[in-house]
């Protein structure tokens, strides 16, 4: 009953984001592609939000960590050195009777190992569930076959082997490549970070789960280089501040759990790697991820290009001597479409009955029934504040105080459509915290309304921005 609760709800999640302009199959009016979603203007706003409250708290509000944005291609080298050409791989399996494939990742424990090698251009799209065969009884599986999941391009107008090249599966190649580089001119010292937000792209044999899975991501990360020696002591300071920011967003602690990797499940350039876990309506998920990546990537890099890549530490503090090192690399990482995901999931409330829509005094109440409420904290909610005159007529003075605070808070949105009650109740599927109602009342005041407790207050007019101020903040 508890999975049959929770896919209903995620199915309630994919409805209502595309009828509110937050996430959109992508290209649908041509079938649509799996894996590839669009971001309406309130799912857009959700994400920059998310994406700015990241930067401000780990590039601007620190002084050891500096940004970037490295290009989505790069030299077909860069990922011969890193290990995706040849090591960066899934593994799946068909189906004999209805040829579909899926993720070995996905099935039961106990499926063969034996792999072949397989041309990205061979994958089909499949299912997300396993389940019953649909040709009858259970899925019968062939061997399990290798794939590299990297998207195949060529740069140049003759597509052969000298111009093939991939889009990017991960953003840190890029800072690694240009490690040196950015910490020249940015005169940086170890510890230092680089921060980067930027599109990945994998070629998933199996899309799923909304935006869990996909084929076309946003990533957000750091590549913080240590002294070696340092690294465990900067790797549990960062699982700490990669957890912290996943709360400051209005996730609910008892919906977060880490997963400590096996040794044996590592990655082959991890030494440690601790997974934040998401509850979603699927189970629990990686969320973020942080990796203690030793000093395999900027090696790997120095020994394929023959560029130093080494630092050299002029501190002779407490009587230490300069010395030479490759550094080790801490890396928080986290997929904004996944962070996404899992707000979306904490905030989202199917009310049915009981909550008062048509709650404004010169308003008669509406019709009770299922309200979707979208809990979102202030500081990512795409709409900060709705201005909302009662009726038309004074629509010319609710845009007076609309173009005011607009000039404050940009996110304001005005509408004068429909029934106060209706714009309510559409203000609180799109999760803006305030509604401004203005009436016909001449005490110079306007209504404020709270999207979670729905409590009323008078404000006047004049004070309103200092009101507002002390609810949102200056955002």
């Amino acid at each position: 009953m508890a999975n049959e609760k929770n896919a209903d709800k995620l199915e309630k999640i994919v409805s209502w984001a595309k009828r509110r302009g937050f996430v959109m199959p992508g290209s649908e009016i041509y079938g649509g592609l799996s894996g590839i979603y669009d971001f309406g203007p309130y799912g857009v706003a959700l994400k920059n939000n998310i994406k700015k409250l990241w930067w401000k708290k780990f590039v601007e509000n620190r002084d050891d960590i500096v940004g970037m944005e490295s290009a989505i291609l790069m030299n077909r080298k860069v990922w011969q050195a890193s290990g995706h050409e040849k090591g960066f791989v899934d593994e799946l399996v068909e189906c004999r009777k209805c040829h579909q494939r899926f993720k070995t990742d996905d099935l039961p424990k106990g499926e063969n190992p034996k792999s072949e090698i397989l041309n990205p251009k061979q994958i089909t799209n499949s299912k997300s569930q396993t389940g019953k065969c649909p040709n009858g009884g259970e899925h019968e599986f062939t061997e399990s076959k290798k794939f590299n999941p990297m998207f195949e391009t060529h740069v140049g107008v003759i597509p052969d082997e000298t111009s093939k090249t991939y889009l990017r599966p991960e953003t840190a190649q890029g800072m690694f490549t240009d490690f040196k580089q950015v910490m020249e001119v940015s005169r940086k010292k170890v510890p230092f970070g680089i921060a980067q937000i930027g599109k990945s792209f994998r070629n998933e044999i199996n899309t799923k789960d909304f935006l869990f899975r996909v084929r076309e991501f946003e990533i957000a990360e750091i590549e913080y280089f240590v002294k070696p020696g340092d690294d465990e002591k900067a790797f549990d300071e960062w699982l700490k501040n990669w957890e912290d920011f996943v709360l400051s967003l209005g996730i609910k602690k008892e919906n977060i759990k880490n997963y400590e990797h096996p040794k044996e499940g590592l990655s082959h350039y991890s030494q440690r790697t601790v997974d934040i876990q998401y509850n979603y309506p699927f189970g629990y998920k990686e969320l973020t991820g942080l990796a203690n990546r030793t000093d395999f990537d900027l090696k790997a890099h120095q020994e394929a290009s023959g560029k130093d890549l080494s630092y050299f530490d002029p501190s002779t503090s407490s009587g230490q001597v300069s010395e030479k090192y490759i550094p080790y690399v801490i890396e928080p990482t986290l997929g904004i479409e996944r962070l996404m995901l899992a707000i979306i999931c904490d905030a989202f409330e199917e009310v049915t009955g009981g909550r008062t829509v048509d709650s404004h005094p010169e308003e008669p109440q509406g019709d009770e029934g299922s309200e979707v409420v979208l809990h979102l904290d202030p500081s990512i909610a795409p709409v900060k504040v709705a201005v909302l005159p009662l009726v038309k007529k004074l629509s010319d003075k609710a845009q007076e105080i609309y173009k005011d605070l607009k000039t404050c808070w940009g996110e304001i949105e005005f509408d004068e459509s429909g029934s106060i009650g209706r714009r309510y109740r559409r203000q609180d599927e799109i999760g803006t915290p305030y509604c401004i109602t203005i009436d016909f009342e001449e005490d110079n005041k306007v209504t404020v309304r709270d999207r979670d407790t729905m409590k009323q207050e008078r404000v006047e007019i004049k004070e309103l921005k200092n009101y507002l101020f002390g609810k949102l903040g200056s955002f």
